[in-house]
């Protein structure tokens, strides 16, 4: 246990900052999860509109330094490429 005063207020800030990436990190693998499947259920119209959702969200995130830019721009079109692939077949 933490005896001086910093280290119990680090111990409060690594606490409210794990439950914050973790909320975070498990939103961004539920909206790149509603995009795949809604691309291997071969349902065009739903996977356009997740992938709208997913564009909007995680761009939203690097605005606010959850995301860096460039793993956002490969996240989203990774998953692009995915319902593009849909539209062609």
């Amino acid at each position: 246990m933490a005896h001086h005063k910093s280290a119990i207020k680090r111990i409060r800030q690594t606490a409210k900052r794990t439950t914050r990436n973790r909320y975070y990190k498990t939103r961004i693998k539920n909206i790149v999860k509603a995009v795949v499947t809604a691309v291997e259920s071969g349902d065009k119209e739903a996977a356009e509109n997740a992938m709208k959702i997913a564009n909007r969200e995680l761009h939203k995130y690097v605005s606010k330094g959850i995301l860096k830019k460039n793993t956002a721009a490969r996240k989203v079109s990774r998953l692009q490429t995915k319902v593009n692939a849909l539209g062609a077949a």
